[in-house]
């Protein structure tokens, strides 16, 4: 897998913690360090056959096609790209006009991750979205219309203005579209962002947690209903519409990143980029990589595997954790989980550890109480 951070925005969201610039004034030079990249860690991957590449962010949807291209053609020269792969674009409504859309139809984007967020006016405002109502819907259509039928939309909860009643209409809007893979997630305050500023000064009323919860039971029926699989935490897709992107991280698959912030895993390390966009394009133009490494040690490599499969409906494979990390670990696992099947937080049947519905609410906790802290625990 390949993922290509692109750390531009039209404009802040006051939720967002993610690395971005609202400048455009380095983006030759970016795209250009970006590139260097792919050519210099290449080996950090030993398969060299692509499944996925998927264009992140920030806003990727700013780039034009040209310099899609230019990226897709760089990974081709260092890696064999599937017939069949996924090559995702992270999209804001307001840039998929017509005009854009017909573009990228000449690039091998063949998925677009449309970030919608909500189909009200006073909610986008509030967060400080860059798109309206009116382009929430018609950049679906625009994308439809152009043939694209490989679409997923993001939709948040647990917001104050968000009433049920609203937070199903937003549901139901991405139903009639039918738009094949939905995913959602709960509002969170980041520190050092607008919304964590808000809050500490009394210009926005705070989270609610029970809200955030009950709207994610609200979520998981309605989808569900509509013949949506609960396959990750946050994510519901139509049989067979799972994205295969994603879905390789959470069981994991290797994958490189390239940009600032971008991290990488190839099973015994993991790596990432200064978030940076000076630094970064620096490094990579005097060959001083702004990069840091992580060996993996046996507890890592343990609690990365129940991290990532636990929030999956696939769970995690008792039988592949005793091959992978020894009967010890499989025993440790085994033993801690009980507490939690107890209370009817998760199941355990067929050798495999799955979350419940209210398990699902908690997933972090169950998670970090089953990591392997030592080998001592064994």
């Amino acid at each position: 897998m390949i993922y290509f951070h692109i750390p531009f925005c039209k404009q802040a969201c006051h939720y967002c913690d993610f690395h971005f610039s609202t400048s455009l004034k380095y983006k030759a030079e970016m795209l250009q360090a970006m590139q260097k990249e792919l050519e210099i860690r290449a080996p950090y991957l030993e398969d060299k056959r692509i499944h996925s590449i998927y264009f992140g962010g920030g806003t990727p949807s700013l780039l034009e096609a040209d310099e899609i291209n230019r990226l897709i053609d760089q990974v081709g020269l260092y890696f064999e790209i599937a017939v069949d792969a996924e090559i995702t674009l992270e999209a804001n409504p307001d840039d998929l006009d017509r005009i854009k859309i017909q573009a990228l139809r000449h690039t091998p984007i063949n998925r677009f991750s449309i970030g919608i967020q909500s189909f009200y006016e006073e909610d986008l405002k509030w967060m400080n979205r860059a798109h309206n109502a009116a382009e929430a819907e018609t950049s679906i259509m625009r994308v439809q219309d152009a043939g694209f039928e490989n679409i997923t939309c993001d939709l948040i909860y647990g917001y104050p203005l968000l009433t049920n009643e609203k937070w199903k209409s937003n549901m139901q809007r991405l139903i009639d579209f039918e738009i094949p893979h939905i995913s959602s997630y709960a509002m969170t305050v980041e520190s050092r962002t607008a919304l964590d500023y808000f809050i500490k000064q009394g210009k926005t009323a705070s989270l609610n947690e029970e809200q955030s919860a009950e709207q994610m039971l609200i979520l998981i029926e309605t989808l569900a209903h509509s013949g949506f699989e609960h396959y990750e935490i946050s994510n519901f897709a139509k049989p067979g519409r799972y994205a295969k992107h994603n879905t390789n991280y959470w069981r994991g698959r290797h994958y490189l990143g390239i940009g600032p912030s971008a991290h990488s895993f190839n099973g015994a390390s993991r790596t990432w980029n200064v978030a940076n966009n000076a630094k970064y394009i620096s490094g990579i133009q005097e060959n001083s990589f702004h990069l840091e490494t992580e060996d993996l040690s046996l507890e890592d490599r343990v609690n990365e595997y129940i991290m990532t499969s636990l929030r999956t409906m696939w769970g995690i494979d008792l039988d592949k954790v005793k091959a992978d990390f020894g009967a010890g670990t499989r025993n440790f696992i085994e033993r801690e989980v009980q507490q939690f099947v107890e209370k009817g937080d998760v199941d355990l049947a067929d050798h495999t550890i799955r979350l419940t519905a209210t398990g699902k609410l908690i997933a972090d906790h169950i998670a970090s109480a089953l990591f392997l802290i030592d080998e001592t625990h064994l």
